[in-house]
C-alpha cells in the first residue's frame, strides 16, 4: 500500500558530512545532495520525515575520536532522530499513514526494516514531543535522575542547561520527588522560564560573573544530586559544593564538543578524583538506550500523565526547513536555542 509521495519535491534531499569540523562546525562541513527517492523491498518500509531532532550527540559522531559508537564517515547521511510517516508498508505492523520515531537521519525519505522504530498515537497533539519530553531526551533525563541521582525528598539537584531537553525533564521529575530544583541556563529569559514556567525553585545565569557565588547562595545546604549534560565552568563552581554521598549522573558535556584541545591551566584531575574518594561521590556515565531500553514503556507511560496533565511543561525550538539543520545545529551547540530543537521538514498527510 502507498499515498501520493510528492511533498513539493520529486527527490530525496539529503545533507551529508561532506569533511569533519575542526573545532565549531561550518557551512563547509555539509552537503546537501539529492537522490531518487528510494523503493522499499518485502519487509520494508518507505518512511517520510515529518520532524528532525537535533541533538549535542550528533557532534560527537562528526568526529573520528574514539567513542562509544563509532563515527560518521565522510559522505555519510548526517544521523538524527526523526519523527516519520509511513509513505509505503511492506511490514505487517506498520500501515500507512502510520506516525513513528526512527533514525532515519538528514533526509526527506529513508528506507526502513521496522527494528528500532516506534510507533506514534496517529491522533497526537504534538508529534514533535516524540523527539523531546516523550523521546530520547525526554527518557535520558527521567532515568539518569531516577535511577543514578537516587532522589530523596528534600535533597538539592543542580541541572545544567535548564530549559533544554534534558535538564528541564530532570527539573520537573525531581519537582514531582520533592526535591529543591537550582537550575542553570544562559540568560535572563531562560531563567525566568525555567522559575516560572518549569517550577525551579531558583535559576542562575551561568554567564554571570559572580555565578560561583549565586550557586552557593542557592545552595545553602550543598548539592546532593548533579545531573551532568555541560561541563566546563558550571561544574567547576558545583565541584566545591557537592555533599557526601552526592550522585553525578553524566549524560553530556556539549561545553567541550567544539574543543580541539584540553583547556589551559593545571591539571585538577587529581583534585576530582581526591574529591570523589573523600565524599564518596557516585559518578556515572551511561548511554540511554543502552542501559535503559527495556525501561522506554513504563517511562512513556509516566512521563505521557506528566505532560497531559501539565506537571511536565515543554518548550520547542522549531527551524523550518531541512536546509536549515546546519545552522540550527550550530546555534544550538552554541545555546542559541530555547528549548528542543527541531526541525520541521515535510507537514502530517
Amino acid at each position: 500500500m502507498s499515498f501520493d509521495k510528492e511533498q513539493n519535491q520529486q527527490t530525496n534531499r539529503q545533507i551529508k558530512l561532506a569533511s569533519r569540523p575542526n573545532g565549531e562546525p561550518t557551512a563547509d562541513n555539509f552537503d546537501l545532495t539529492t537522490s531518487d527517492i528510494p523503493t522499499p523491498n518485502d519487509n520494508e518500509m518507505l518512511l517520510r520525515t515529518v520532524y528532525l531532532s537535533l541533538d549535542p550527540y550528533m557532534r560527537g559522531r562528526m568526529s573520528d575520536a574514539k567513542s562509544y559508537a563509532d563515527p560518521l564517515a565522510v559522505g555519510d547521511v548526517i544521523m538524527g532522530g526523526t519523527v516519520a510517516q509511513v509513505v509505503e508498508s511492506n511490514i505487517d505492523k506498520f500501515a500507512v499513514g502510520d506516525l513513528v520515531v526512527s533514525n532515519s537521519g538528514w533526509q526527506d525519505y529513508s528506507v526502513s526494516d521496522g527494528e528500532g522504530v516506534l510507533k506514534l498515537d496517529k491522533n497526537m497533539a504534538n508529534p514533535s514531543y516524540g523527539l523531546g519530553v516523550l523521546g530520547m531526551p525526554g527518557f535520558t533525563g527521567y532515568m539518569g535522575l531516577t535511577d543514578i541521582g537516587k532522589p530523596q525528598k528534600g535533597e538539592t539537584l543542580v541541572v545544567a542547561a535548564a530549559t533544554g531537553p534534558v535538564g528541564a525533564t530532570v527539573g520537573q521529575v525531581g519537582h514531582q520527588y520533592g526535591l529543591r530544583t537550582v537550575g542553570v541556563a544562559g540568560g535572563k529569559e531562560k531563567c525566568d522560564f525555567a522559575v516560572n514556567e518549569l517550577g525551579f525553585d531558583v535559576c542562575i545565569d551561568h554567564r554571570a560573573d559572580d555565578f560561583a557565588e549565586q550557586l552557593k547562595a542557592a545552595c545553602p545546604d550543598g548539592i546532593d544530586i548533579y545531573y551532568e549534560n555541560v561541563g566546563g565552568h558550571v561544574f567547576d563552581a558545583v565541584m566545591p559544593l557537592l555533599n557526601d554521598h552526592a550522585r553525578i549522573p553524566v549524560c553530556g558535556l556539549v561545553s567541550q564538543y567544539n574543543a580541539t584541545d584540553l583547556p589551559d591551566g593545571k591539571d585538577r584531575l587529581g583534585q576530582l578524583m581526591g574529591l570523589i574518594l573523600r565524599q564518596r561521590l557516585t559518578v556515572r556515565g551511561f548511554i540511554i538506550f543502552e542501559e535503559y531500553g527495556d525501561h522506554f514503556p513504563e517511562f512513556l507511560e509516566t512521563m505521557s500523565k506528566w505532560v497531559e496533565s501539565g506537571d511536565v511543561k515543554t518548550k520547542e525550538y522549531i527551524a523550518d526547513g531541512l536546509d536549515n539543520a546546519p545552522k540550527a545545529f550550530v546555534g544550538m551547540l552554541n545555546g542559541d536555542n530555547f528549548g528542543k530543537t527541531v526541525v520541521k521538514v515535510s507537514d502530517v498527510q
